[in-house]
């Protein structure tokens, strides 16, 4: 039923509701009628209204043929209307406060559905009682001062497009087209229901919070139906959600058989998506009824049933009687949005009051009893009222309220709250008006739309209802969860709500575990996608030619993870952190360098060690036998300083072993650069010294006298010099200190010393390069002189070998990272050292422990050709 209800204001203080109701006639303004079948179940649609009148009520006169239309025709669920906004007028009449001495009335009328209808209705509330002439004052005339009404939205445009000219508030407490926001059209418009841009975010974060990506629309054919199909179809795609299809319903009570069946087909045709296991379903009565047969129509029942409806605030579950019972048995489970409610304190006893036997003036309550318990097939015709509203089904009639009965409820306070501020007595200019009960019959109406624009006030089920800027009552949706039992018992559990006044981030709010779920999906959550997830540390790719919602997964890169399913993207881990296998975590680097327990730091410091203790040996052995040919050869302090120099470039290898700090990255360069010079420095003096005592030995020859030590030693100092100053300027400028390297190994940290200036670390390199091919081409020059302890040989070959590791040294350590970059420097440095103290001392030791018969003076200068 479409229902508009009139409000009648009774200026007699002594009319009591009951009364008021066996006086008041209920009126059947009704321009045509027309019959519709659906499977052999009809249906009704229509409106009732309500207004506000200062005259007499008429006397009782039973419409013509409104018991026949409405025993064959009504909806019985649709009657709660009627008794919540008489329920509403009994508290208003009886509350002490709320206007006093003024007697509430009304008047209910049906359109049908029909334009034709709600215009006339319309039309014959602006006339004389009796008489159909609006605008005139011809006679007893009752004053129209409000409307709650209608149902629909095409109702209540209609409606508006004629009290409008009167400037007559109008209260819906079921439209909600957009349109009728704008107040420059319908300046007089109140909407007793909330915002439906709260409905519409409210499903995007329902669909959103369940993981619902591939759904389908359903819609009537009409004005609400594609303004809710255009609204979904823009904020759909917003969140990465599609709609698989869109099916229009276009059904109306004058619709053929033919007509029908294509609906049935188009159905058909929509539903052979079988992936699609949610649907939204925005309908009117024709449409619901039409949707609600096909389901059951179809024979492959099972895949149907494997769905979740989402039913919008529009949808209203109801069944003619119990041989339609069956039509909602597909919709168990299903989500839908409704009005707010809260429950209304003593509704439940006004509804057990009522008697079919003494219906005190109501002539539909005797007609729904008898086809109420016409629905009961188990039960004795004659059962008490009591027992019928115990065990009636909540889809033929709910004793609970409604949310549309609950905005009528509303709608009736409001009007009756603001007439209480204009008659009740106000403290103005300091003077005490009187209360004049008949100033309400000469008040304009646009006064009270002044007065309902800014009503604010606690209704007796402790919401606050009030009217937002575009004149919307400010309040919010439930969410329930619809469940169809066996026995057909219906009932709707509250799991969720949408409260725009919640705050960002709260607006929405669902319990997911109290949630019935279809039987179809044994209790587990449903899922509705195109494509099957993406596990964590996969992203979702798009398929081409396909709806964003139709995806491939495909594995994260390497360093990237996603921790979610069904991510869009994947998530680049911190500096600090790499992916692990699955690529949906990041786990912390392990920090990289050579330390003194790996197995390289662990014969790295061995090794040092061990050539350390060598050298040492080889100089407590030449320091014992100091003063023997072997060792006075060649220069005795040259050779210490050899050895010294040899044993520190052993122990600079431990400089880098650890982990890098400030100070041993100071050093580890410089130390190992410098005593690397004064050793090769050494081998270049000990080499001149060859040369130059095979010279001095000739006849005539004037080298002699550059054979002192002191000119030997000099050679040491001067190039050892150069190297200083290479050192010194590098540490001046940009010297060597620790650095972290994120990127170059994906697992772990590399620390370790950066040189600071390239240039000068390979500029040093470089000059003990020189300095060690310097002294190669001498002693290769000088291998041959007829010495019999000839050290230019051995001289020689010592410095082919160190040559050799440092060239190999470069491209190998351009090449490495990490701790294999400096094992690599240990390893030059340990071996080229090693090549030096073995080709060189490794001999004359040979002749000191194994051979000291050779360890004389003859034999050292002998000559052999």
């Amino acid at each position: 039923m479409n229902i508009q209800l009139f409000l009648l204001l009774l200026l007699h203080p002594t009319v009591s509701l009951r009364n008021l109701i066996a006086n008041q006639a209920i009126k059947n303004d009704l321009a045509a009628f027309t019959e519709y079948y659906v499977v052999g179940n009809a249906i009704i649609g229509g409106s009732f209204s309500l207004h506000i009148a200062g005259c007499d009520p008429p006397t009782f006169q039973k419409p013509l043929g409104v018991v026949d239309i409405f025993t064959k025709w009504m909806l019985l669920k649709n009657y709660q209307h009627i008794l919540a906004f008489v329920f509403a007028i009994h508290e208003i009449n009886e509350h002490p406060k709320i206007l006093p001495n003024i007697t509430l009335g009304f008047r209910i009328t049906d359109n049908y559905y029909f334009g034709r209808t709600t215009y006339a209705t319309t039309l014959q509330l602006l006339s004389e009682r009796g008489r159909w002439a609006p605008n005139y004052k011809c006679g007893s005339q009752e004053k129209l001062l409000a409307i709650v009404g209608g149902l629909s939205s095409e109702t209540s445009i209609q409606i508006s497009n004629i009290i409008g000219v009167y400037k007559i508030p109008q209260l819906s407490y079921g439209s909600f087209d957009p349109a009728l926001s704008d107040k420059t059209h319908f300046p007089f418009f109140y909407r007793m229901v909330p915002n439906e841009d709260s409905q519409y975010e409210g499903m995007i974060q329902l669909l959103l919070h369940f993981q619902w990506r591939w759904i389908g629309l359903i819609a009537p054919e009409n004005d609400d139906g594609e303004t809710f199909v255009q609204t979904m179809m823009l904020k759909l795609p917003e969140h990465a959600i599609c709609a698989a299809f869109t099916q229009w319903i276009s059904v109306t009570f004058t619709s053929t058989g033919k007509n029908i069946f294509t609906q049935m087909e188009k159905l058909n045709s929509s539903f052979s998506e079988s992936k699609i296991n949610v649907i939204i379903v925005n309908g009117d009565l024709p449409s619901i009824i039409l949707l609600s047969v096909w389901l059951d129509y179809r024979g492959d029942k099972g895949r149907l049933l494997g769905k979740v409806w989402i039913m919008t605030a529009q949808w209203e579950f109801t069944a003619v009687n119990s041989r339609a019972f069956w039509l909602l048995k597909p919709f168990h489970g299903a989500l839908s949005f409704t009005i707010h409610t809260n429950e209304v304190p003593r509704f439940q006893d006004f509804l057990q009051a009522l008697d079919p036997q003494h219906p005190k003036g109501d002539i539909y309550l005797q007609t729904f009893y008898q086809h109420a318990t016409e629905t009961l097939r188990h039960l004795d015709v004659n059962i008490s009222w009591a027992k019928l509203m115990d065990e009636i089904p909540g889809a033929v009639f709910e004793t609970s309220m409604t949310g549309q009965s609950y905005s009528i409820y509303n709608a009736v306070h409001v009007v009756a709250h603001a007439l209480d501020e204009m008659y009740t007595p106000r403290l103005t200019q300091r003077k005490l008006q009187k209360r004049d009960p008949w100033k309400l019959q000469s008040m304009p109406q646009w006064q009270l739309h002044h007065l309902l624009q800014t009503i604010r006030f606690n209704n007796s089920a402790g919401d606050e209802v009030s009217f937002n800027e575009i004149q919307e009552w400010v309040t919010g949706y439930d969410i329930v969860n619809c469940i169809v039992f066996p026995n057909e018992t219906f009932i709707r559990v509250k799991v969720g709500k949408i409260d725009p006044q919640a705050g960002r981030g709260k607006a929405f709010s669902i319990k997911d575990d109290i949630i019935t779920w279809n039987d179809w999906f044994n209790q587990t959550q449903p899922l509705s996608v195109c494509s099957e997830r993406c596990h964590p540390g996969f992203r979702k790719r798009k398929k081409e030619g396909y709806p964003v919602c139709c995806y491939q997964c495909t594995q994260c890169p390497e360093g990237m993870i996603s921790n979610k399913s069904d991510a869009d993207d994947c998530d680049q881990c911190p500096d600090e952190k790499y992916s692990n296998f699955k690529q949906d975590q990041c786990i912390p680097k392990t920090i990289h360098f050579l330390s003194i327990k790996d197995t390289l730091g662990i014969i790295s410091v061995f090794s040092s060690l061990f050539l350390s203790f060598i050298t040492c040996l080889i100089l407590v052995t030449f320091s014992k036998y100091w003063n023997t040919p072997v060792v006075k050869a060649n220069n005795r302090d040259i050779t210490y300083i050899l050895l010294l120099s040899l044993l520190l470039c052993f122990l600079s290898s431990l400089l880098f072993i650890g982990q890098p700090s400030k100070v041993t990255c100071l050093f580890q360069q410089t130390t190992f650069l410098l005593v690397f010079s004064v050793a090769v420095s050494s081998v270049l003096a000990k080499t001149i010294t060859v040369i130059l005592a095979f010279e001095a030995t000739k006849p005539g020859s004037k080298m002699r006298k550059w054979l002192r030590k002191r000119v030997i030693n000099s050679i040491v100092l001067f190039c050892s010099l150069g190297q200083l100053g290479i050192c010194t300027f590098w540490l001046a400028t940009n010297a060597p200190s620790p650095k972290v390297d994120m990127h170059s190994q994906s697992r772990e940290i590399i620390v370790h010393c950066h040189e600071g200036c390239t240039t000068m670390f390979y500029g040093g390199l470089s000059y003990m390069g020189f300095l060690a091919m310097v002294s190669f081409l001498a002693a290769f020059l000088a291998r041959k002189l007829p010495d019999s302890f000839n050290e230019a040989k051995f001289i020689s070959f010592s410095m082919l070998v160190f040559c050799s590791v440092w060239v190999c040294f470069v491209p190998t350590y351009l090449s490495t990272k990490g701790r294999s970059m400096v094992a690599v420097e240990i390893f030059s440095i340990l071996s080229s050292g090693a090549g030096l103290l073995s080709c060189i001392f490794f001999p004359k030791c040979y002749i000191i422990i194994l051979k000291p018969n050779l360890n004389s003076k003859k034999h050292v200068m002998s000559k052999q050709r």
